[in-house]
Order: structure tokens, then sequence, then C-alpha cells
């Protein structure tokens, strides 16, 4: 069994499927880009079932699309640092918690402790790296599961969203006076380019493709994959695997607490409820993506192919009243199929 594992490449474990080792190349391409596919066949069929009013089909009006990707914007970010944390195999069940905790932080500090704008920005993205450096270090140097180290961590963060707040939400009103945050605060939520793009989307925007141009061009990118791929190997290659991966889930905290500050401007409070479940959507999107969860194999593109699915899946069964409780099953559904994909995957 071991000498199969150590053949088969990107971290995958398991003898490859028979359809696996008969693909060709037309095969490896669609397994390659199966997110872009995904999205480009619920795009479409969005399209199809979409509403209509007055002639017009309401899921390619310019408002609707520009709150389908709003609405994806935090999970989005999220799910960056998820794909981080997945391609050298481990997982991050906290970020939805720290989202929260950034949520209250950025309330807190701007209405109940008259910060500034930038001062409580930069202290909440800190919070967030070094939150996720300690779960970094609790996994790589005492070699405690990545899984109970962030299920624990899930729990720490929403206590201290809760002390931090005495348990209840902080609104946040904006302006000059005493317990009213800065306007500039408000800016990140406003439209740009005409009303039309919401700056959140353009914040995620700037994350992932910063992400794509770091994995592609960076030595580190390489250590990731290594590490991903056969951690034991890495190690032996001379690759700082303990950096790595308290890098990796430092990123991963970083940029669940920028989700936190996204969240809070666009609900105009922090709450140490905020961010229940996220977690959840953000591994989904990862899935969906084609990232493998034995690490090793995955991209940020194919995530934001994901959690862009994710939220053209979510506006077209919202657009035609499917009953919530559907909602969930078709959106299990579609995950299991994601996995499903990744076990008929060519592995060569």
């Amino acid at each position: 069994m071991t000498d199969v594992q150590d053949k088969i490449p990107d971290g995958t474990v398991g003898a490859a499927t028979p359809v696996a080792q008969s693909s060709g190349g037309v095969a490896a391409t669609l397994f390659r880009f199966q997110s872009v596919f995904g999205l480009i066949a619920v795009f479409v069929a969005a399209i199809i079932f979409s509403p209509r009013k007055n002639g017009a089909i309401l899921f390619v009006s310019a408002d609707n699309l520009a709150n389908v990707v709003r609405a994806v914007s935090e999970i989005g970010i999220i799910a960056v640092g998820m794909t981080f944390v997945i391609l050298i195999g481990g997982i991050d069940l906290s970020v939805g918690a720290v989202l929260g905790l950034a949520a209250v932080g950025s309330a807190v500090l701007m209405v109940e402790n008259d910060w500034g704008f930038l001062p409580s920005v930069v202290l909440v993205l800190a919070i967030g790296l070094v939150f996720g450096a300690l779960q970094g270090v609790a996994t790589a140097m005492i070699g405690i599961q990545s899984f109970i180290v962030t299920l624990a961590g899930l729990q720490i963060a929403r206590g201290l969203a809760r002390i931090w707040s005495g348990g209840q939400g902080v609104a946040i009103a904006y302006g000059d006076g005493p317990k009213e945050a800065p306007t500039s605060f408000a800016l990140l939520g406003e439209r740009t380019f005409g009303g039309l793009v919401p700056i959140p989307v353009i914040i995620f925007a700037v994350v992932a493709i910063a992400a794509v141009v770091f994995l592609r061009v960076s030595a580190f990118s390489r250590h990731l994959y290594a590490v991903g791929g056969n951690e034991k190997a890495a190690r032996l290659s001379g690759v700082p695997v303990v950096r790595v991966k308290i890098a990796v889930f430092a990123i991963c905290g970083l940029l669940a607490s920028l989700a936190g500050i996204v969240h809070a401007v666009q609900l105009n409070q922090g709450s140490p409820n905020d961010g229940i479940g996220y977690e959840l959507d953000a591994i989904a999107a990862v899935v969906i993506g084609g990232t493998s969860l034995a690490g090793g194999r995955g991209s940020v593109a194919g995530t934001v192919a994901g959690a862009l699915l994710l939220g053209v899946l979510n506006n077209i069964l919202a657009l035609n009243n499917i009953d919530s409780n559907i909602q969930l099953l078709i959106k299990g559904l579609v995950i299991v199929a994601a996995a499903a994909l990744q076990r008929l995957r060519p592995t060569s």
C-alpha cells in the first residue's frame, strides 16, 4: 500500500480509479477547469430559469449581478485563505469565528473606544494574523491535528468576541461625534465605477489576484505544494515545513479578519454571532474549485470560480423563492458532486 501511495502525485492518497487512468488530454483539461465549466453551466442555467419582469431577465440585471458578487466577497476572501491551508493538507474551522471577532473588534474600537479608521483596521488585521499564527504553531510545532486546533480556535475566537462586545451586537453609526465611527470606514461599503461595482468586490478581486500571482512566482508556493504533496519528503528535501505551516495559518487568519472588516461595514454592526457557518461555505468553495482535501493540488483561481458558483446558485434559488431547506439540499448535492469529480480526476 505504501508503494502505491508513494507513486501518486499531488498528495492524493489511494490508487487512481480506472476512469482516471484511462483519461486523455481532453479529460484532464475538463477536470483541471471543472470549477470554471461548472460556473458556466450554473450561470447558463440561472439565465434559463430566471424569473422575468416586463420581459427582462432579472438574473442578468446589473444590480442583481452586483449583489451576487457582493454577497460572494466575504466568503471569497475567506476561501482564498482556506485554499492555502487545504493545499498543505490542513483545515481551518475557526475562520467564521475569527470573522465575527474582527467585526466586533472593528465596531468596538471605532464606536466605543473612539479609535480612528486606520489604527482600528491595522489592529484587527494583526489580531487575525496572530490568532492564525498561534494555531499554526499548535499544529506545526506541537503536532496537534489542524482539525482539533481550529475547532478549539473557533470556540476561543467566539468567546473572545462575546467578551469584547459584552455578548451583544455593536451598531455602527457614522459621524464625527462620540460613539460614531469615522465616515472613511463607511466608504468600504460603497459602490464605485458609476455605482455598479461594490468596493467589497474590489477588495476580494485584489486579494484573489495577489494570491494567484503569489502562488505562481514565489518560492514559498513551491514549498507549500511540496508540504501538501508529501510532508515527509518535503522535510527531507530541506523545506522549512514548520515555517510554511505557521505562515499558511497566519495568512488564513489575516484574510478572515479582512473579511470581518468587510462584513462589519456591509451590515453596519459587529456581532459575536457573525460568521456562523462561513467556514463551511469557504471549504465548499475550495472543494468545488478542485483543490484536493488531501493537499498538494489546487489553485486560487479554482476557488474563486467555486465561490462564484455558490453565489450564483444561491441567488437564482432565492430569485425563484425556493424553500431554504431545498436550497441546502441542492448545495449539498453540488458539493458531493464536486468531491466525486476529484476521485475521477486523472493523476498524471
